[in-house]
C-alpha cells in the first residue's frame, strides 16, 4: 500500500502543467540531440545545467532526466534510417535496424524499437520505485567509512566496465580525481593546485568542466573529421505497426533486454550503452538462427532497444538512493542538485518526498510522451539530417558559452572551458574516454571528505574501514573486482561482449 501511495505523491507532482512541460520540453530535446550525431546526452545536460539553476528543483531534474532517456529514443531512429548512431548506446541498432530499413521495413523497425523502449522504460520505473525505499534505508544506516568504501567500489567497478583501454580508463578517473582538488581546502583553508590564478581558488565547477569536455571538445573532434557519408533512407515510410511475425519473434528478446538492462544499469559505469551491447551479443548466442541477424532481424532491434532505455533508468538507483554516479550523466545530476544545494542521498527520500518520487513518475510520462510524439516526427528528423554540421556547431558553440558564463557571471569561467575542451579533444585523439574523468571529478571531494570523517572517528586508525562489516564487505567486492581487471581471461571476455 505504501508503494501506491508513493507513486500517487509522485504523479500528483509530475502532471502539474510546469512539470508536464518541463517533461516534453525534455523529451523533445532529448530526442533531437539523439537524432543528430555528435553532441549527446552529457553535452547537453551539462549545456543546460546552468539554466537548472533559475527552476524549481524537481522541474530541472525531469527535464534532464526527459533529455536523458529521451536520447536513447533518438538515437535509434537515425540508426535504422541512416546507419549512423545519435548515441553510443544504439551503436547495435544499427546492425539489424538499417538493414529493415533498406529492407522497405523502416516503418516496423522504428515501431519495434519504441515500443520496445517503452516497456523497458516502465519496467524501469517500477523498478526504481520498488527498490529505492529498501535500498535508501540501507543507506541510512551507512558511515563516513561506508561512503568511502562504496565511493571507492563505484570508481573501480566503473573501470571495469568501461569500453576500451582499462589503463587508460584508471588515467582519465585519476585526472579527474586530481582535478577535483583544485581550489580552496575546505579543512584547513590552504589553496590547492591553484597555480596562483585566483579564478582557480573556488575550484573547477562541474558545469563548466562538463561543458568543455564533452561540449566543445566534441565539437572540435566533429570538425576535425571528413564529412560523413550518410545513407538516408529515401523511400516513403508507411505501415508502421509490425507483422504478427514481428511480434512473436521479439517479444521474448525485449524481456530478456528489458531484465539485462535493469541489471546492467544499476551497476556503476553500465549505464545504457553496456546494457544494448551485452543485449544484442546475448540475443544472437541464444538464438537459433544467429545467421539471420546483421541482415534485418527483429530481435537485433528489439532487445539493444529496450536494454539501452532499462538501463539508462536504473542508473538513477544508485544516485539517487545513495548518491553514487553511476555514469558521467548520472553525476550532472549530481551536480544539478548541488546548485540546489540539495546532497544527493538516502535523505532525500524522506526530507524531500516530492522530488524523489515527481522525478520517477514524470520517468514513466516521459516515456509515454516519447512514444506518441516520436513516430509523427520520423520525416522531420530525416530532414534535421540533410542540415550540414558547419551550421549547427556554431549554434551549438553559443549556447555551451551563454551556459557557462551563467554559472558564476565570469568570462574566466568560459575561458577555463574552452581550455577543457581542447583537453577532450586531445583525450579523443588518443582514444581516451572522457567519461570516467567527470566520475572522478564528482566522487573526488566526497571521497575526501568521508575519508576524512572517518579517520577523525577512529583517531587515525585506518583499521576502521575493516572493522566495520558493511564497509568491509565492500572493499572485498572492491577487491574482486580488481582481481577481474588481471584475470587475462575474464578480460578477454569483457572485450567480446563490446564486439558483439
Amino acid at each position: 500500500m505504501e508503494f501506491f501511495n508513493h507513486l500517487a505523491v509522485g504523479f500528483g507532482v509530475a502532471l502539474t502543467p510546469a512539470n508536464l512541460a518541463f517533461a516534453f520540453l525534455g523529451a523533445m530535446v532529448g530526442t533531437l540531440i539523439g537524432v543528430l550525431p555528435g553532441i549527446g546526452p552529457i553535452a547537453t545536460i551539462a549545456m543546460l545545467l546552468p539554466l537548472t539553476f533559475h527552476l524549481e528543483p524537481v522541474s530541472g531534474l525531469i527535464m534532464l532526466a526527459g533529455i536523458f532517456y529521451g536520447a536513447q529514443y533518438g538515437g535509434s531512429t537515425t540508426a535504422i534510417l541512416v546507419n549512423l548512431p545519435g548515441e553510443t548506446s544504439s551503436v547495435v541498432t544499427c546492425l539489424d535496424g538499417h538493414q529493415m530499413a533498406r529492407n522497405g521495413r523502416a516503418g516496423a523497425a522504428l515501431a519495434v524499437a519504441a515500443i520496445a523502449s517503452f516497456f523497458a522504460g516502465t519496467i524501469a520505473t517500477f523498478l526504481i520505485a520498488g527498490f529505492a525505499p529498501p535500498l535508501s534505508r540501507i543507506g541510512q544506516s551507512f558511515g563516513a567509512p561506508e561512503y568511502f568504501s562504496l565511493m571507492l567500489l563505484g570508481l573501480i567497478a566503473a573501470v571495469v566496465l568501461a569500453h576500451g583501454s582499462v589503463l587508460k580508463a584508471i588515467a582519465m578517473i585519476v585526472m579527474g580525481l586530481l582535478i577535483g582538488l583544485v581550489g580552496t581546502d575546505g579543512n584547513t583553508g590552504g589553496q590547492r593546485f591553484t597555480f596562483g590564478i585566483r579564478e582557480l581558488i573556488d575550484g573547477v565547477d562541474v558545469a563548466t568542466l562538463a561543458i568543455g569536455l564533452f561540449g566543445i571538445g566534441e565539437i572540435i573532434s566533429n570538425l576535425a573529421r571528413p564529412a560523413e557519408q550518410r545513407a538516408v533512407v529515401t523511400q516513403r515510410i508507411t505501415r508502421l505497426w509490425p507483422t504478427g511475425d514481428d511480434v512473436r519473434r521479439s517479444w521474448r528478446a525485449v524481456l530478456r533486454g528489458t531484465a539485462l538492462g535493469s541489471i546492467l544499469g544499476v551497476l556503476p559505469g553500465g549505464g545504457a550503452t553496456l546494457s544494448a551491447f551485452a543485449a544484442y551479443a546475448l540475443e544472437k548466442k541464444s538464438s537459433n538462427e544467429p545467421e539471420r541477424f546483421g541482415r534485418g532481424a527483429v530481435e537485433g532491434v528489439a532487445a539493444p532497444e529496450s536494454a539501452n532505455n532499462a538501463g539508462a533508468q536504473t542508473s538513477f538507483i544508485p544516485m539517487l538512493t545513495l548518491g553514487i554516479p553511476g555514469n558521467a550523466v548520472m553525476a550532472l545530476m549530481i551536480g544539478a542538485l548541488t546548485i540546489h544545494g540539495i546532497q544527493p542521498g538516502p535523505q532525500i527520500m524522506t526530507e524531500r518526498p516530492t522530488l524523489f518520487w515527481g522525478m520517477i513518475a514524470s520517468m514513466w510520462i516521459g516515456n509515454l510522451m516519447l512514444v506518441i510524439i516520436n513516430l509523427p516526427l520520423i520525416g522531420i528528423w530525416v530532414q534535421l539530417l540533410k542540415v550540414p554540421y558547419r551550421f549547427l556547431y556554431l549554434a551549438i558553440l553559443l549556447f555551451c558559452a551563454i551556459g557557462v558564463y551563467t554559472v558564476n557571471n565570469s568570462y574566466s569561467a568560459v575561458i577555463i572551458a574552452a581550455f577543457f575542451g581542447v583537453v577532450g579533444f586531445v583525450l579523443m585523439r588518443l582514444e581516451c574516454e572522457p567519461a570516467p574523468m567527470i566520475l572522478g571529478f564528482v566522487l573526488g571531494p566526497l571521497m575526501e571528505e568521508n575519508l576524512r570523517r572517518a579517520m577523525k572517528i577512529s583517531g587515525g586508525d585506518p583499521m576502521i574501514f575493516v572493522s566495520r562489516p558493511i564497509s568491509l564487505g565492500l572493499l572485498i567486492a572492491a577487491a574482486l573486482l580488481l582481481l577481474i581487471l588481471v584475470l587475462p581471461f575474464i578480460r578477454g571476455k569483457r572485450e567480446e561482449v563490446f564486439q558483439g
